[in-house]
Order: structure tokens, then C-alpha cells, then sequence
């Protein structure tokens, strides 16, 4: 399947970790589709986020490395989103010698891509835009990375970024696409942080703005928060037309908490592409279902859409919930199981969560 445009998974999101096993699974079944790179950044691994300057631990460490071999076994770049916690309010000495050390050990581990996430933290600094651009400057020249990308801390027009963290910067993109060397790509997750539509007019502002087109971080089908973790997000993607590819340096899916589940979506953008104008996302979704999940499983899901994607878990009243359980504990599936322990409530993310990580 050709897409047009390069696809990958951003494991960025709030939440438990995954297992490893489960990472393979996922990028063995989205590597056929067209997916080709993998960025590491799942926000609850602390020594990329909130204690980056601390080493990884030796297991972590090793478990990295294996994955990263493993990803180009299938032909898949890997990379890793680090965070380096609002490391732009003071980038001194000491800053710099702890960043330097940290992407020591990721060249180590054999780190094809890079992404320097400055999302969701605090600035106070007034030219925020020139520092991060000069912070992905030093860090250039010292990766042996192939691709780097910047995450902005204001990376969409989502007017909840500027309540949360403070009034964006006056011209901040535009500061920052002409800070930025043209080989940095810019992540953009759209109008709002999670996009209902992705238009090519919106595209073409950003892309006019930054001075380059932007890599989109696409924030379905992710269902990190309270709220969003009560839903399994599992339809079809819609509101992404293929026109799209022509706007964009490629686009990068946050996944949903379910490893095996997220495949279900994740197909089915691939085949938006590909498909173009014939596309039809609630075709795309039972074929894609059917690739993953089996003929009879797939059948079950469909049944229970409505349920596990739009009531929500605190809405299922507790004979549905007992029927539910009863249901898929008949399956063998690793899928099965995903919705077995959201039904068990062992998906919910709290706020102290998101808080906290």
C-alpha cells in the first residue's frame, strides 16, 4: 500500500506503558500499511520527561536498543521524543552537559530520529521561539540522528495551549520557522490539540507561517485524560482528506491506550490515502477490523461500536457491562483482552496523571 505521504506512530501519550511485546505487535501490523518511522516518547518513561537529565536505566536501556533493532528489521526508522523539561528557561552549563550526555546514550541505542518535545511546559522567557530554535541548533550538531524534529510548546491554534501555559508569543511560529534550519521539521497537530478536521487551507496558513510544511502529530485515535480514556477510539479516520499529502512532511498518529486496537484506525488512514475520493471510513473500519481482529471478533466489534466508542465506561449501566464482560471473555485475542481490562477500568487516566508525568 502506498500512501503518498510517510505515516508513523508517536507514542506520546499520557497513561501506563506498554510492554514491549506489545510495541512489536503494533509496528508489525502497521509497518505493510506504509507506517516507516516509530518515535518513542510515552509521557509516564521519566527519563525522557520530568528526570531526562538522569541516565536510563541498564534493563531500560537494553530493552531500547533491542526495539530499535527490531523497528529497522522492518524497515521502520526509529526514534525517540525527548522532553527536556522546560530546559529553555535556563539552558546554562549544566543544562548542556546533562542534554549532551542524554543524546550520547540514544546514538548508543542506535536512534535513527529525534523529536525535542517542548510541548506542554511553562515559559518565562520573552523570546521563547529564538531559544528553542538555537536549543535545536546545538542539539544538531550533536546527534548522530538522521531526522530532527521540534514539538513547539504552542503546536496548534488551540486557544487551550494559552489558558494552560500563557499568551502564545507574538509571531511564535513564524519566529520559529525562520529561526529553524529547513532540514528541522515542525510538529503541528492542527486547529485544536485534538483535531476534528485536518483541511489542506489550514495547512497551507501553517505551512506559509512556518516556511515549511508541517509534520503532522495527529491526536487520534489517542485516549489519554479522564475523559477520553472512558472511550475506545477505535472508527475509521475521517476529516483527513488525501489532498492533504501535498501539505505535509509527514503524518505521525498518536495511538490510543489499546496497542492491539490502535491498529484498527491506524489501517484505515493508511487506506485514506491511498484510496483518496473512493475512501469510505465505515468500510475502512470492518475491513481493517477484520484484518486484525479475525472474521468473528471484527463482527462483535461492529455490534458494540455505539457501546465502547460513544456511551463511554460510565455511562454502561452494569447489565451491559456484566454482558460485555461475559462477551469478549470468550475470545483468545490479545484485542479481546484490551477491552476486557478497559471494561476493568485498568485504562483510566487520571488527572493526577497527566499532572504528574
Amino acid at each position: 500500500m502506498i500512501t503518498g505521504t510517510e505515516l508513523g506512530i508517536i507514542e506520546g501519550f499520557y497513561g501506563p506503558l506498554w510492554s514491549w511485546d506489545e510495541r512489536r505487535r503494533l509496528v508489525s501490523a502497521l509497518a505493510p500499511v506504509g507506517y516507516r518511522f516509530y518515535l518513542y516518547a510515552p509521557k509516564a518513561d521519566v527519563y525522557l520527561r520530568r528526570r531526562w537529565s538522569e541516565p536510563h536505566p541498564t534493563e531500560l536501556a537494553m530493552e531500547l536498543a533491542d526495539f530499535a533493532g527490531f523497528c529497522r528489521d522492518q524497515g521502520v526508522r526509529f526514534g525517540v521524543g525527548l522532553s527536556p523539561f522546560e530546559v529553555f528557561n535556563n539552558f546554562g552549563e549544566q543544562a548542556q552537559a546533562a542534554l549532551a550526555e542524554k543524546l550520547r546514550f540514544l546514538d548508543s541505542i542506535g536512534v535513527q530520529e529525534l523529536a525535542i518535545l517542548f510541548d506542554d511546559m511553562h515559559s518565562n522567557i520573552p523570546d521563547l521561539a529564538v531559544k528553542q530554535a538555537e536549543i535545536m541548533h546545538w542539539v544538531r550538531d550533536r546527534t548522530q540522528a538522521s531526522q530532527l524534529s521540534i514539538c513547539p510548546t504552542y503546536y496548534s491554534d488551540d486557544p487551550v495551549l494559552d489558558r494552560v501555559f500563557g499568551p502564545r508569543p507574538d509571531r511564535y511560529l513564524e519566529t520559529l520557522g525562520e529561526q529553524l534550519d529547513a532540514d528541522i521539521r515542525v510538529f503541528w497537530t492542527g486547529e485544536e490539540v485534538c483535531a476534528k478536521e485536518v483541511s489542506t487551507g489550514h495547512l497551507q496558513r501553517i505551512t506559509q507561517a512556518l516556511g515549511r510544511k508541517p509534520l503532522l502529530w495527529d491526536n487520534y485515535p489517542v485516549n489519554d485524560g479522564d475523559r477520553m480514556s472512558q472511550h475506545l477510539h477505535l472508527r475509521g479516520f475521517t476529516g483527513r482528506p488525501a489532498a492533504n499529502r501535498d501539505y505535509l512532511a509527514g503524518h505521525a498518529i498518536n495511538p490510543a491506550l489499546q496497542p492491539t486496537l490502535t491498529a484498527i484506525p491506524a489501517i484505515t488512514l493508511a487506506r485514506s490515502y491511498d484510496q483518496g475520493p473512493d475512501y469510505q471510513y465505515g468500510q475502512a473500519f470492518f475491513q481493517a477490523a477484520e484484518d486484525v481482529l479475525g472474521a468473528e471478533l471484527a463482527r462483535q466489534v461492529r455490534d458494540d461500536l455505539l457501546v465502547l466508542q460513544d456511551t463511554g465506561l460510565r455511562r454502561i449501566s452494569d447489565e451491559r457491562h456484566r454482558a460485555l464482560t461475559e462477551c469478549y471473555q470468550r475470545y483468545d485475542h490479545p484485542a479481546a483482552r484490551e477491552i476486557l481490562l478497559w471494561l476493568a477500568g485498568e485504562y483510566q487516566v487520571t488527572d493526577e496523571m497527566v499532572m504528574t508525568q
